[in-house]
């Protein structure tokens, strides 16, 4: 009976409900969470929110799948045609160092080498292209494809969104 972690999504903004019923039911949960202030007419207040919307993972045995699948808010175990995809152990253990660390963090979009994008931000915004890195830089290629020729510009990565 091995144990995987496993990515569970959920229903909007239910993912500490999640969280609180897989305690209970003992299973192993993780939702990392990242502080933020939050200003209302008459206080600021620290509140904490889940690093990545929609999801929370937990670690069980596969026989207990449909245990989970039917926990209030969850609305898919993660995986492929096959069935549920284990998340390795290594990334589960570089998110808890990363949220238990002293140094600031944000969430991140998760854009890959080669993804269309669109800039969102800045001179260039509305312009769709191809993300690539050129060291630790992203740069965005745009291209006529017509004539095979294209450009590219340095831009920061937190200005382009993939394309749907």
């Amino acid at each position: 009976m091995a144990l995987h972690w496993y990515a569970l999504r959920t229903r909007s903004r239910h993912e500490k409900l999640v969280r609180d019923q897989l305690g209970a039911r003992g299973v192993e949960p993780f939702l990392p969470l990242i502080e933020r202030s939050r200003q209302w007419k008459d206080r600021r207040k620290r509140v904490a929110f889940p690093l990545f919307p929609g999801y929370c993972f937990a670690r069980f045995p596969l026989s207990l799948r449909i245990a989970v699948r039917s926990i209030k808010g969850v609305v898919q175990i993660l995986g492929n045609h096959d069935g549920p995809v284990p998340v390795p152990d290594g990334e589960i253990e570089a998110v808890r160092r990363l949220v238990t660390c002293t140094l600031p963090y944000d969430p991140h979009p998760y854009l890959r080498e080669g993804m269309q994008v669109e800039v969102i931000r800045g001179p260039l915004a509305g312009v769709r292209g191809i993300l690539l890195r050129k060291g630790t830089r992203a740069r965005l290629v745009i291209g006529v494809t017509l004539i095979h020729q294209a450009a590219s510009v340095e831009l920061d990565a937190l200005d382009v969104a993939r394309v749907s």
